[in-house]
């Protein structure tokens, strides 16, 4: 809708525009027009004196106030940073991750497009503009960003995956399997997503969902989640499922049932318990070394990560901050070590950035208060890579 410039109501009574503007401004607590003329004049003589590395300095501030989940003062800080350069791709971006988590997601799209403009290939952009069309409900435009991330890497489990979720939603359905397939082809852990994601609840009547839901139940056992009742646990699938999908592998002779004397301090008795047939035991533990090889590109890197995590709790437990910010910086860095993170512990790579960030700013002062959980998080990383290494 076009709003209409003020008119004169009769021949003779006029709308006093400049009145109401300063009564606009009094009753909101708004600067004059000169003073805001001035502050703008300031603001922009305040540009031409920055450093060259002023664009770097306001977009940690800008993270700064992200990690504190001020979002409207970050996105100040990063039109600052693009005021000094309007191709810094990494403001482009947090900016519309700003905007997309005060729900403006119109706002955050032209902010990824600026991105993109600059940096067609930047896989994070598209999946995140992805992201915001989906916020919209306008799948098909999702789907169509995602397909962008497929184009740049063929093997990026995470984008078949969402590609599935949006063709999913778009009332797709044999795309969507075909999808989820192949996410899961690069990575068996996108079934066990798959099972709990309401995303995908207009396939999980299809035939194949149903075998997704087998592949989860023989990877539970295969870890030792060998009753129904650990399987829900760590599945997050309903009972009635695992109980079909067991009798389908039970007919098809890919498990066998066995029954276990239990005995705890108040009760004795029998248990049934599942485990893998020796021929399929040996194929799926093919399998998941192999997958392993082929998820990520990296994997031959997992010792380099093992060390740097090594390196940053020696620097946690030394005080050395100078040490400690480069060993984070490399853990949460997405071109590198970060990309393995974001894939397979994303919540840690996020909790790192956030470290990273208060450290930035607060120092040893922040170390020092904050030194056991640090240490915990990296303990926790630590464990989780050497039991896939």
């Amino acid at each position: 809708m076009i709003m209409p410039n003020f008119r004169p109501i009769t021949k003779t009574i006029y709308v006093n525009l400049e009145y109401i503007q300063n009564m606009v401004r009094v009753s909101w607590n708004l600067p004059s027009k000169n003073e805001s003329t001035e502050r703008n004049t300031e603001r922009k003589d305040e540009i031409k004196h920055y450093s060259p590395g002023a664009k770097q300095d306001l977009y940690k501030k800008g993270l700064n106030k992200m990690a504190d989940e001020e979002l409207d003062d970050a996105i100040q800080y990063f039109d600052l940073a693009l005021r000094l350069d309007p191709n810094f791709v990494e403001a482009w971006i947090k900016r519309g991750y700003c905007f997309f988590h005060l729900g403006n997601y119109a706002q955050s799209i032209l902010s990824y497009d600026k991105a993109l403009a600059i940096d067609p290939s930047n896989t994070e952009a598209w999946n995140l503009k992805a992201l915001a069309y989906y916020r919209m409900k306008n799948y098909d435009k999702a789907i169509n960003c995602v397909d962008r991330v497929i184009d740049l890497n063929p093997n990026d489990g995470m984008a078949w995956y969402n590609k599935a979720c949006y063709l999913s939603l778009a009332l797709r359905n044999e795309e969507a399997i075909d999808a989820l397939k192949k996410a899961i082809e690069i990575d068996v852990s996108y079934a066990k997503k798959a099972v709990k994601d309401k995303d995908l609840d207009n396939i999980k009547g299809d035939i194949v969902f149903k075998r997704i839901n087998e592949i989860v139940v023989l990877e539970a056992i295969r870890l030792g989640h060998n009753t129904p009742g650990k399987m829900v646990w760590v599945t997050g699938m309903n009972r009635d499922d695992i109980e079909e999908s067991i009798n389908s592998l039970l007919a098809k002779g890919l498990i066998h049932k066995k029954e276990v004397n239990i005995a705890s301090f108040l009760t004795k008795g029998k248990e049934i318990q599942y485990e893998l047939t020796p021929d399929i035991e040996s194929i799926l533990a093919v399998k998941a070394r192999s997958n392993e090889k082929s998820v990520d590109p990296q994997s031959s890197i997992l010792k380099e990560l093992l060390t740097s995590v090594t390196d940053a709790k020696a620097a946690v437990e030394r005080g050395d901050i100078s040490s400690l910010d480069e060993c984070i910086k490399k853990l949460v860095d997405p071109k590198g070590l970060g990309s393995i993170l974001i894939e397979r512990y994303p919540d840690i790579h996020r909790d790192l950035r956030f470290y990273h960030i208060k450290l930035k700013s607060d120092g040893k002062n922040y170390l020092d208060a904050r030194r056991s959980e640090i240490l915990s998080l990296l303990s926790e990383l630590e464990v989780s890579i050497a039991k896939r290494n």
